[in-house]
């Protein structure tokens, strides 16, 4: 696969290692290819990058019973401990792949570094189940979790499952038992795909602009009037007022890095607490790239401290 030529001097060799091999496994074309072979492709890609579980940490399947569906979880402790917060997490894909395995030894580890226990949502995909059924699940799960716990909930999620953690947070921000935070990793959470990032990085490795527009196409069954409602694309919120504090990861080559930055204004302005960083020379999906190479270990540490610090209630620096 060839890129554009400004990502040679952007994206270092152990990066660039990182994407040859998931390119191997995840090639630029899958989305080309169907659901079902998709899916296949990215549980191998998962697979491939799967580092096991740190020591002491157990994790337990249960289900969540909402008004219309049944959502899989996996519970993770460290140490039979459920620590001092706990953590919901949502996984990306696209809406389209992804579930309680692909990201199964990310949430260990967030779980073993933070000792937050770590709870993961297994929503419903696209295009089985279009929009809203992913927001629902997000929702109706995070309730439930946080009408079963005393613990400080904060809400994590990488792409797809950033955009759900946030569009959990903008309907909860009124709620008796509201997040205490918000970390979101690389997300895509607006609809206008013409300005900024978006052209800047439409060719970038591992998540291209075209990219985007199929997922966004297949998550709403091709219904773009949904990609306006504020739940299915949060930047398009009317109102930014008493959301929780919120930590965003983006990566520097990637088109969606504008939307943590636009996300985080708005909180700003709107008076609230939030941080941005658009992590250097890394792609989207980095967070499998955490052990090998040096940028995205020193983001993942990062993230962590972000989990530690909005869990225990910590100023934002």
């Amino acid at each position: 696969m060839s890129y554009p030529d400004k990502y040679q001097s952007l994206i270092d060799e152990e990066t660039w290692a990182y994407i040859r091999e998931a390119d191997s496994w995840y090639p630029p074309d899958t989305t080309t290819r169907t659901v079902e072979e998709q899916r296949k492709v990215y549980d191998a890609l998962c697979r491939s990058f799967f580092k096991g579980y740190p020591e002491g940490v157990q994790a337990t399947d249960d289900v969540i019973q909402t008004d219309d569906y049944v959502v899989q979880i996996r519970s993770y402790v460290l140490n039979r401990q459920e620590g001092a917060a706990e953590v919901v997490y949502y996984h990306g894909g696209g809406f389209v792949v992804g579930g309680l395995e692909s990201h199964d030894d990310i949430c260990a580890e967030i779980c073993a570094q933070t000792g937050f226990k770590v709870t993961s949502v297994d929503y419903r995909l696209a295009p089985e189940h279009i929009y809203p059924s992913d927001f629902q699940d997000a929702l109706n799960s995070f309730k439930h979790i946080a009408l079963n716990s005393e613990k400080p909930i904060v809400l994590v999620g990488d792409s797809a499952g950033a955009n759900l953690a946030a569009a959990a947070s903008h309907a909860t921000k009124d709620h008796e038992h509201r997040p205490v935070g918000q970390l979101l990793i690389y997300p895509g959470l607006d609809s206008n795909l013409d300005h900024g990032s978006f052209l800047e990085h439409a060719e970038a490795p591992l998540l291209t602009r075209a990219d985007t527009i199929f997922y966004k196409t297949i998550r709403t069954g091709g219904n773009v009037s949904l990609l306006e409602e504020a739940t299915c694309c949060p930047l398009k919120a009317d109102e930014f007022e008493n959301l929780p504090p919120t930590i965003v990861f983006s990566a520097q080559c990637d088109p969606l890095s504008d939307d943590g930055k636009n996300y985080c204004d708005k909180i700003s302005n709107a008076g609230g607490q939030a941080t941005w960083y658009n992590e250097v020379g890394l792609v989207h999906g980095y967070l499998r790239a955490r052990h090998s190479v040096g940028r995205a270990k020193v983001s993942f540490q990062r993230i962590i401290s972000g989990i530690k610090v909005l869990g225990l209630g910590e100023a934002l620096s």
